[in-house]
């Protein structure tokens, strides 16, 4: 273990590779982890998708499964690196719009991601003629899979590291400091990458596969699991942003990430409102 010799207690630095061992072939190219944690949140997810099918949980047959999984990936992937741009750094759009399509660089936002999912889950579903809330219950019951690996990749590409702490299992980011910066002179921070793959994505799988496979809420109350994933999220995110430090300028003294969770907070309690709603029905005149 290397240690920061100048500090009181020895701490971990930072220092893995963001390349997959034995497949890195350049300077900067090869196959990234964070690349990869993408294709395992896919393939993840479709086999959920196929076991729910099998299982007679979802409407939709092992095809429809497929098509669906091209929409999440259409959706992500648009909708999480417009997202990085729009809610975090608009100016670096703006001046150069060839960045957007420079995915090997990064940047990915999961509220970005969550509208474009949306997005292309409306469309999935006019098209294959299927409720559109059944499909989101399916697929935010898969998410938090793809969430709990991109923010472990984020953690080994020693990016979106968390605020300044002392504590005994701080982690030195070298990238969060300038350029030539000695090592003894980069204070230990928060490992809240791990943070967020623990709560964002372990803690809100385990939730969302108990109550899928344990209750009848994805026929009964179709939408109700996708309400519980986005309030589920929107707290668990929160509670990350305390321990990350802000990657971007704060918003009425909020860090964006908690800014963008509470509209998603808000959508979520309406979700779970309606389904409710639907449920108990209106009160019978006697």
């Amino acid at each position: 273990m290397k240690t920061n010799s100048m500090l009181p207690l020895a701490y971990w630095i930072h220092d893995l590779s963001p390349f997959v061992p034995g497949l890195h072939f350049s300077e900067n190219f090869g196959v990234r982890w964070y690349g990869l944690a993408y294709v395992l949140g896919f393939v993840g997810a479709i086999w959920l998708l196929n076991r729910y099918t099998r299982a007679g949980r979802s409407q939709l047959t092992h095809t429809q499964n497929g098509d669906l999984l091209i929409a999440i990936v259409l959706g992500v992937m648009i909708g999480g690196r417009l997202g990085s741009f729009v809610f975090y750094h608009p100016e670096d759009l703006l001046r150069n719009p060839l960045n957007f399509f420079k995915i090997w660089e990064g940047g990915m936002a999961s509220h970005g991601g969550f509208i474009g999912v949306t997005i292309a889950l409306w469309w999935f579903a006019r098209k294959a003629k299927v409720s559109f809330l059944h499909v989101g219950d399916l697929v935010v019951s898969a998410t938090p899979l793809g969430l709990m690996l991109g923010r472990v990749a984020n953690f080994i590409n020693g990016e979106l590291w968390g605020k300044i702490w002392y504590g005994r299992w701080a982690v030195i980011f070298p990238l969060s400091a300038p350029e030539g910066t000695p090592l003894a002179e980069i204070p230990p921070r928060h490992p809240s990458q791990l943070y967020a793959a623990a709560l964002e994505g372990a803690l809100l799988l385990a939730y969302l596969q108990w109550r899928l496979w344990k209750s009848d809420v994805v026929r009964a109350q179709p939408g109700r699991l996708a309400g519980e994933f986005l309030i589920g999220y929107a707290i668990v995110r929160m509670i990350d942003e305390i321990f990350r430090e802000p990657d971007a300028s704060l918003l009425f003294g909020l860090s964006r990430g908690t800014f963008y969770s509470i509209f998603v907070l808000i959508a979520g309690i309406a979700l779970v409102a309606c389904t409710q709603k639907k449920k108990t029905g209106p009160a019978r005149r006697g």
